[in-house]
């Protein structure tokens, strides 16, 4: 168990921090929807015997309110993570451009098994193991690192206090420590309500990237740490279907993962107003450009 509380736990639990508190509410374009993932799937089973799909649940009470899949390949030691907007359209019986069409909703409905069936379906990767996190064990995994030390790009301002719980986002500019009292305000945070403040300038994809640039700095603090207080800090708010003789088979396999083999995507799509309501579409073919890419597929 050393070595996958060292590497692949650790880093599944600092992975899950990418895009905790997404608030995916990007403008109108057009765009397509769903994958023919058949081709794809069949790929990957042809590559089982190298690589692993887990899937990574940010929670907001017992709503997903962060998707993303890490899919790991021992052989090369590399990891990729495709974030998936929390208003990605699926097709589901008896429901058409509504909100239930979102693929947050899917897990309170659903549970983790409707969620892997989507996640099949978007992507063509079936699933093989789950990781959830909650808002505590997001702090609990900061405070056990002592921090992260980020540039940050600008003073953040915001407020909600209609937010469960309320937000309430001011965050100086310049470089200096996020760690558990601020790090879910940070994540979280994309536009002002304040006059004379401002916000990321790309919207939703500024915070993207300032997220994946805290999660690589939060791996490589992490892998840097003797980590038996981290993982009794982080533990109690973490739930995950890994047996411990799967966890120590990974293990062998993730001796010698570095933070650098770490790649973050974000799901190709568009987003479109239908119906009043804000829909993440699926761009077919982009979506299979990037799975082919990532299992390096001529």
């Amino acid at each position: 168990m050393k070595h996958f509380f060292k590497v692949f736990f650790t880093s599944l639990i600092c992975f899950s921090l990418v895009v905790v508190g997404g608030l995916w509410a990007l403008n109108g374009m057009d765009g397509e929807q769903n994958v023919d993932a058949s081709d794809i799937f069949n790929i990957i089973s042809n590559n089982k015997d190298k690589r692993i799909n887990v899937l990574l649940l940010g929670m907001e009470h017992e709503h997903s309110d962060t998707i993303m899949l890490a899919s790991y390949d021992t052989k090369s030691k590399t990891a990729d993570i495709i974030s998936i907007p929390r208003d990605t359209y699926v097709d589901r019986d008896g429901f058409v451009n509504s909100a239930n069409n979102k693929i947050n909703v899917i897990y309170t409905v659903k549970g983790i098994e409707g969620l892997e069936e989507s996640i099949l379906s978007i992507t063509g990767m079936r699933v093989d193991k789950y990781v959830t996190i909650d808002y505590d064990g997001l702090r609990a995994a900061v405070e056990a690192v002592g921090g992260v030390e980020v540039d940050v790009p600008f003073h953040m301002r915001y407020t909600d206090p209609y937010s469960d719980p309320p937000l309430d986002i001011d965050i100086p500019e310049g470089l200096q420590t996020i760690d558990g009292s601020n790090v879910m305000e940070f994540l979280r945070f994309r536009k002002t309500n304040y006059a004379g403040y401002k916000g990321y300038d790309e919207g939703d994809l500024g915070r993207i990237e300032a997220q994946q640039n805290f999660i690589k700095a939060a791996i490589k603090k992490a892998l840097s740490f003797k980590l038996p207080k981290v993982v009794a800090e982080i533990y109690p708010h973490v739930s995950t279907d890994f047996t411990l003789s799967e966890a120590t088979s990974l293990a062998m396999s993730a001796i010698g993962f570095s933070a650098d083999n770490v790649n973050s995507h974000v799901l190709p799509g568009h987003t479109q107003t239908i119906n009043g309501l804000s829909f993440y579409l699926i761009n077919q073919e982009e979506t299979k450009d990037l799975v082919y890419s990532i299992l390096d597929i001529k």
